[in-house]
């Protein structure tokens, strides 16, 4: 919820949360009890969640400024509050700049759009007071569908310069707030003695240096590049082949024409697949994966109030009938809320001083298409990947069984707190699983095996430009969190930092840094690298399963105890070999994708 009013009040009271949240970092007498505890661990017999509560609650203050003296201690609170305040407002612009983008169409403008997203800009255009036009905005589930189906070239080039273009120039630009903010960092991080954010930063990850982190995103690099170019050879002659000359392939070719080899090569369309994957039916069988895997229940409450009437409520119970917790989905988008898809809570487990166990109400929070006045929510496989990618959060933080709030859950290292949910994303190319649930919500008939078998055999297609893709994300990011001095040209900056993973040549007036949220606004600064770092995680973990049996109660029970449960008591690494019996590497990930 982000009216204007909301945004508003969030700058006013970000300063004074800063201030509040520096002053119990920098608060003398609890930092030398807290120093008192941990000069005397060794004496105290602790328990091995004890001493990780300890060693970060320790680490959190030393991180936060608690060793400083006199007037660097006055600059980190300085620092913190304008890094805090910048953020916000870099985030703020996000939305807003998102929000004043309407695209009006005729309907001679529709060519190969489906049916589904041209009835959705009709529905939108009247709402609008727009009668007899067809409205697009930028929205993440309107954006990817447009681009992958107009036939009309220029408007797919309108639409991405448009999305790729935002918050570089005007009154919601980003890029001297983004600029600023890494030089913040920068500060913040050399005044606690580290020689760069990404050195401070990953201090508390598995990758611990940003030396581990390159070497992962240049491993994988060197492993999918050979790749992209077999890929990028086959389309190139497959675009040259139906438009009757070679054509120089530019972004916003990419996601139509690969499409439409997709479904050359595996009569493969995602639209003739919608009708299969109704929203409800979906819900039913996400759920149902859980019940099989884990032996939970999900009721639905309707007593319960909620924050928006689009957002249902489920509790969740074990197999023995004791509540797990209550989880929120919130599945459609809708003005003021912000795009993409995200997993929180509004309340975590822990066990209080009397023993009783608190268990957690969890959010999921998604942006599908939304129901018409003819047709319910169909989503395409691509949102159903998604749904288990948040599902697979959700369960993190609804099986949490730990003792201290601050290690329940999701409160995990950044780059190991991807696995949960990327691991539920393998269950989509397997047929037990979508044969529980995909049937025609018209006709009740189960999903053809033949579309089940497109779905399984097309995952690993694009693999090499899906990686690449990431990497870039992944290169930026480290850019601009290794600088020692701050950035003067943010293009040939960002230009440089993916040069080596580059898919297509630059387009003058489309960056990504003034609009990466995840980095400038959304806690992964020097961390988005952790989402290949748990995809070789997620990849380990569902080699064992396809080992044993994709629905095997006991690999399923491992998983649940060793890592949905005990969220960040021991080190993930810890975790991790005690349930896989050894440390995870790339070669499952480069069996999944087809690379090895």
């Amino acid at each position: 919820m982000a009216d204007d009013s909301m945004m508003e009040l969030s700058v006013k009271m970000m300063p004074k949360l800063s201030d509040y949240q520096t002053s119990v970092s920098l608060n003398e007498l609890l930092w030398k009890r807290i120093k008192a505890v941990y000069d005397n661990r060794d004496a105290m017999n602790l328990t091995p969640e004890q001493s990780m509560l300890l060693q970060r609650t320790y680490d959190s203050f030393k991180r936060n400024g608690a060793l400083l003296e006199g007037e660097a201690r006055a600059q980190f609170k300085r620092l913190s509050a304008e890094r805090d305040e910048l953020t916000t407002l870099f985030g703020q612009n996000v939305l807003k700049e998102l929000n004043t983008y309407e695209i009006t169409l005729q309907s001679g403008d529709l060519d190969g759009l489906p049916e589904s997203l041209v009835e959705a800009a009709a529905h939108l255009a009247k709402e609008r007071g727009y009668d007899g036009k067809y409205l697009f905005t930028l929205s993440q589930p309107t954006y990817m569908s447009f681009m992958k189906y107009s036939s009309r070239r220029d408007l797919r080039e309108k639409m991405y310069r448009l999305y790729m273009g935002r918050n570089l120039t005007g009154k919601y630009s980003n890029v001297d707030i983004m600029k600023c903010i890494a030089y913040v960092r920068l500060q913040i991080a050399n005044l606690l003695g580290y020689a760069t954010y990404a050195d401070y930063s990953l201090c508390h990850t598995m990758a611990e240096t940003p030396g581990n982190v390159y070497k992962l995103l240049h491993e994988l690099r060197d492993a999918y590049i050979e790749a992209w170019k077999v890929e990028r050879a086959e389309l190139d002659a497959f675009v040259a082949s139906i438009e009757d000359a070679p054509m120089t392939l530019q972004p916003w070719d990419y996601s139509f024409y690969s499409n439409k080899l997709r479904e050359s090569k595996y009569s493969y369309d995602e639209e003739c697949l919608r009708p299969y994957f109704e929203l409800n039916r979906v819900i039913g069988g996400v759920f149902g994966l859980a019940e099989n895997l884990y032996g939970v229940s999900f009721v639905q409450r309707y007593d319960l109030p909620v924050y928006h009437p689009d957002v249902k409520v489920f509790e969740v119970r074990d197999s023995d009938g004791e509540l797990i917790g209550l989880l929120y989905a919130d599945f459609f988008p809708r003005e003021n809320k912000r795009s993409g898809a995200w997993m929180t809570d509004f309340k975590s487990q822990w066990v209080d001083a009397d023993g009783k166990d608190n268990r957690p109400n969890v959010s999921i929070v998604m942006n599908f298409t939304k129901p018409t006045e003819t047709k319910p929510s169909l989503l395409t496989p691509d949102e159903v990947s998604t749904f288990l990618h948040e599902f697979g959060h959700a369960l993190h933080g609804l099986f949490s069984k730990v003792r201290y709030e601050s290690l329940s859950g999701t409160n995990v290292y950044r780059d190991f707190v991807e696995l949960p949910s990327q691991f539920n994303e393998n269950f989509l190319s397997t047929r037990k699983f979508l044969d529980s649930f995909a049937r025609h919500y018209v006709t009740d008939e189960p999903i053809p095996q033949e579309y089940v078998d497109k779905i399984i055999e097309s995952t690993r297609f694009g693999a090499a430009y899906r990686c690449l893709r990431q990497l870039g994300f992944g290169l930026i990011d480290m850019a601009w969190h290794t600088i020692t001095s701050p950035v003067d040209d943010e293009v040939a900056f960002e230009r440089e930092a993916c040069r080596s993973v580059a898919l297509f040549d630059d387009v003058d007036g489309a960056l990504i840094s003034p609009q990466f949220g995840h980095i400038f606004s959304g806690g992964y600064a020097a961390g988005y690298y952790s989402y290949k770092w748990a995809e070789v995680l997620d990849a380990d973990a569902f080699a064992l399963f396809e080992t044993n049996g994709v629905f095997d109660a006991d690999t399923a029970r491992r998983f649940k105890c060793c890592i949905l449960e005990r969220g960040g008591t021991e080190h993930p690494a810890t975790l991790y070999r005690r349930f896989r019996g050894q440390d995870a590497t790339i070669d499952a990930l480069l069996r999944r994708d087809g690379i090895k």
